[in-house]
C-alpha cells in the first residue's frame, strides 16, 4: 500500500504535534517516502531534527530558504498524498480560504494529490461554527477529514478535539491512496485459530494469531467493502468492520453460515480445528486422577460446506497452512473444497505464517498458480490476496483483458 509512495507530512503548531513523530515513523516503516514540512508554530512544540532523522528527507520549513526555488510546486506535484497532522483551526481556515501564507499551505494549493487533514484543538474551538464551516467546505472539495477523538486535552480538561490515534491516521492515509475497487461488495473474513475445550481450563488449539485474516478484513474495508470479521482473537478493527467473536469451530460455523449466503466474497483465513473432544469435562482434570483418555471426533468442514452451497457470483477463498508439498496440497484442497482461490504457505519456513508479522504465500486458482507473494508484511499480503480476488471476479464476469497480479 505505501511501498514507493511519496507522502508529504505537514505538521502545524499544536500541542499534538508530538504525535506526528509516530505517524512519520509508521509511514516510513510501511515503505513510504515521507517529506516533512513544519510550520513556524510547529517548531515551538517539536524539533526539526527529530522529524528529519525519522523521515525520508530533511524537514522543510520555508518557501524561501530551500535548495529548490519553488519547493511548494515540487512537493505538491510529486506527492501521492498529503497529510496534515495535527491540523489547527488556523490551518483549516487558510486552506478553506485558499490563503497560501507559508510552505505548507502553498503546497496544499499546489497539489492534485488526495489530502488528509487531522484536526486537533480544544473542544470550544472544535465546536465553533467557523471551524465547522471550514471543515464542511473542505469535505465538499474532497478533502479527507480524520475527526478528533474525545479524551484528555492539554490543560487537563476532558472533551472532544484530541488528535486521532496515529494508527487511525495512517489507516486514513492508506484509504486515501486506495482505489475503492470493492465498493458496494459484502465481504466475510474469518481469522484466528479455534479452541476446542477439553475441560474448563484446557483446550486443543493451534498457533494461528489471526493477524493475516485481520489484515485482509482491514484491507477490504479500506477498499470500500462492507466487512464482517469472524474471529477467535480480540481484534482492534477500524470503524466500519463488524466484528463477530467466536471460540470453537462450531461457533465459527454458525456465524459463517449466518452471513455467508449474502456475501459477495468469503475469505476463510481462520485455522479451524479438524478435531474436537467427544466429551468435555465439566471440572478441571487433575493430574492425580491419572492420564485422561481423550477421544476425538471430526469437526464440520466449513470451507467444503461453503463450496458446496456457493451462491452464483460469490467468490470463495480458502487458506492452506502446509509444511510439505505446498503446491500439490493446495491444488488438491482447492478442488476438494470447491473454492475459487486458495492461499497456501509453508508455515515451517522462517518468518512465515503463524505468529509472525510477515508471510510468504502462493495464490492458486483451478488454472494453477496466479500469484506468488514473496516474504512481505501481512498488510501487503492482504492486498495481494484481494488483488487476485478482484482479477478473478473480472475474469469470471467476462471483463476485457483481466490481469492477475504479477509476482
Amino acid at each position: 500500500m505505501f511501498s514507493g509512495r511519496r507522502v508529504v507530512l505537514g505538521v502545524t503548531g499544536g500541542i499534538a504535534a508530538y504525535k506526528a513523530v509516530e505517524v512519520c515513523r509508521r509511514l516510513v516503516d510501511a515503505g513510504a517516502h515521507v517529506s516533512p514540512i513544519m510550520t513556524s508554530g510547529a517548531s515551538r512544540f517539536i524539533g526539526a531534527t527529530t522529524l528529519s532523522a525519522l523521515a525520508s528527507e530533511p524537514v522543510q520549513t520555508s518557501l524561501w530558504d530551500e535548495d529548490s526555488p519553488i519547493p511548494h510546486t515540487r512537493l505538491g506535484q510529486a506527492a501521492d498524498v498529503i497529510v496534515v497532522c495535527p491540523a489547527t483551526a488556523r490551518l483549516l481556515s487558510d486552506y478553506a480560504a485558499g490563503r497560501s501564507s507559508d510552505l505548507l499551505t502553498a503546497t496544499l494549493l499546489a497539489t492534485r494529490a488526495p489530502v488528509v487533514v487531522c484536526p486537533a484543538m480544544h473542544t470550544e474551538m472544535w465546536e465553533h461554527p467557523a471551524v465547522q464551516e471550514n471543515l464542511a467546505t473542505l469535505r465538499r472539495r474532497g478533502v479527507h477529514v480524520v475527526d478528533p477523538e474525545s479524551g484528555r486535552l492539554a490543560g487537563g480538561d476532558i472533551g472532544h478535539g484530541r488528535l486521532a490515534d496515529p494508527a487511525t491516521i495512517v489507516a486514513a492515509v492508506g484509504a486515501a491512496l486506495t482505489l475503492p475497487d470493492l465498493a458496494g461488495l459484502r465481504v466475510v473474513v474469518t481469522a484466528g485459530g479455534t479452541r476446542e475445550a477439553i475441560d474448563p481450563v484446557r483446550f486443543i488449539g493451534n498457533r494461528s494469531s489471526g493477524k493475516q485474516g485481520t489484515a485482509i478484513a482491514v484491507a477490504a474495508a479500506r477498499r470500500g467493502a462492507q466487512v464482517t470479521l469472524i474471529t477467535t482473537v480480540a481484534a482492534t478493527a477500524p470503524s466500519g468492520i463488524d466484528v463477530v467473536p467466536v471460540a470453537t469451530a462450531a461457533e465459527m460455523r454458525a456465524a459463517v453460515h449466518q452471513v455467508a449466503p449474502q456475501a459477495d466474497i468469503v475469505v476463510m483465513a481462520a485455522a479451524v480445528a479438524d478435531f474436537r473432544p467427544v466429551a468435555v469435562a465439566d471440572q478441571k482434570l487433575k493430574k492425580a486422577q491419572g492420564i485422561p483418555e481423550i477421544r476425538l471426533e471430526p469437526t464440520e468442514d466449513i470451507l467444503a460446506e461453503l463450496g458446496a452451497a456457493k451462491p452464483q457470483g460469490q467468490t470463495l477463498v480458502g487458506f492452506a497452512a502446509e509444511t510439505t508439498d505446498v503446491a500439490a496440497n493446495a491444488q488438491d484442497k482447492l478442488v476438494r473444497k470447491g473454492a475459487d482461490l486458495l492461499v497456501a504457505n509453508d508455515v515451517s519456513a522462517p518468518a512465515t505464517g503463524f505468529e509472525h508479522d510477515t508471510n510468504q504465500v502462493a495464490i492458486y486458482s483451478a488454472a494453477g498458480e496466479v500469484d506468488s507473494v514473496p516474504l512481505s508484511g501481512k498488510d501487503a499480503v492482504a492486498d495481494r490476496v484481494l488483488d487476485s480476488v478482484v482479477s478473478f471476479r473480472l475474469l469470471s464476469a467476462g471483463s476485457l483483458n483481466p490481469q492477475f497480479p504479477t509476482s
